[in-house]
């Protein structure tokens, strides 16, 4: 449930809710407004007579949750939740990029790719120590040193990294190198590593899985939250539907209906979405008018050399033209490129 509480509700008034709930076995979750404070009663509600709560002090009102997600639930956090990453917004009116190959390669590939991004504005730089195959044949990745790589880079290019984890043992090393986890669309409902996530403070980035319905990658949202990490974000990534033409199929109504249901940032990956590279700048641009807080755009120095998605990933030149044009786009619906 929710307890809404007035407007101007004192310290002590707000303590004294939490610690009645506690009390009854309830776990509370504060998320303080510019102008009310709504606390957020996880567990069940049969323990708890509504009435009490409605007359104690500060108290403007109790509503029930229905959602399954309850913490990520707008209804629970009205204002939009805005992830700050080294200087960098996340939810805000500040556009962020996050752009990178899909994997790491070398040293020289991830540092030459960071300092080109930098240079046209992208603010995160993205790419793969871990990669989850189709084909057990494939390009796997190269793991912590794909992680050490990725991080030099970030540093010498003076930018934020962003990679994906597949379990807690990569978890495990990567919280040594990143400063924002991934968890990709087949691990979107590995509760036991979106638990492990949910112990830490480290901003994750929650892909859709590619066959999930926007009720359950909001639900492994709360598994995460659930846990005590509240700096998530949620990334469109394509799902799988009947159409062969593209790799998946890329829900861009996703965007606004998350932007209704939930306070979290959304992304959109339109490289992973479609697969092929000239739908990149298309769909890109029409994330952004449909309300997406940034994007994940792969980018490589030569895509036709990549070890994987090469044929989905932009080169320098394609990805220069594609900043042009979101530039034009983000300031039409209110966002900024942040420098």
């Amino acid at each position: 449930m929710i307890i809404v509480m007035k407007t101007g509700a004192s310290q002590l008034q707000i303590d004294g809710i939490e610690k009645f709930l506690k009390e009854h076995g309830f776990g509370v979750h504060i998320s303080v407004g510019t102008e009310r404070t709504i606390i957020g009663a996880i567990g069940d509600e049969r323990e708890l007579a509504v009435s009490p709560l409605e007359v104690m002090s500060g108290v403007d009102k109790v509503m029930p949750v229905v959602e399954t997600y309850k913490l990520a639930s707008r209804n629970f956090k009205p204002e939009t939740t805005v992830i700050k990453v080294k200087g960098q917004e996340i939810g805000s009116d500040k556009l962020a990029i996050m752009a990178g190959p899909c994997s790491v390669e070398s040293p020289e590939q991830i540092l030459d790719t960071a300092l080109y991004l930098k240079s046209q504005g992208a603010n995160f730089l993205r790419g793969g120590a871990y990669k989850p195959r189709t084909s057990p044949y494939a390009f796997q990745g190269l793991e912590e040193e794909g992680f050490r790589m990725l991080a030099q880079a970030g540093q010498e290019a003076g930018m934020p990294v962003i990679s994906e984890v597949v379990s807690p043992v990569s978890l495990e090393q990567a919280l040594k190198y990143v400063d924002i986890v991934q968890v990709g669309t087949r691990n979107m409902q590995n509760f036991h590593l979106l638990k492990e996530i949910g112990k830490l403070k480290i901003p994750v980035l929650l892909k859709r899985g590619l066959a999930s319905t926007i009720e359950e990658w909001l639900n492994a949202a709360e598994h995460i939250m659930s846990g005590g990490n509240y700096n998530v974000m949620l990334c469109e990534r394509g799902i799988r539907t009947f159409e062969v033409a593209t790799r998946f199929t890329l829900d861009l109504s996703a965007v606004p209906l998350i932007k209704e249901l939930s306070h979290l940032p959304v992304f959109v990956d339109p490289s992973h979405g479609t697969g092929k590279s000239k739908l990149v700048a298309p769909m890109s641009r029409a994330a952004i008018a449909a309300g997406a807080d940034g994007l994940m755009i792969e980018v490589h120095p030569n895509p036709k050399e990549a070890l994987s998605d090469g044929p989905q990933s932009l080169d320098f030149k394609a990805f220069n033209c594609l900043m042009d044009d979101i530039t034009k786009i983000a300031g039409i619906v209110g966002k900024k490129i942040q420098i």
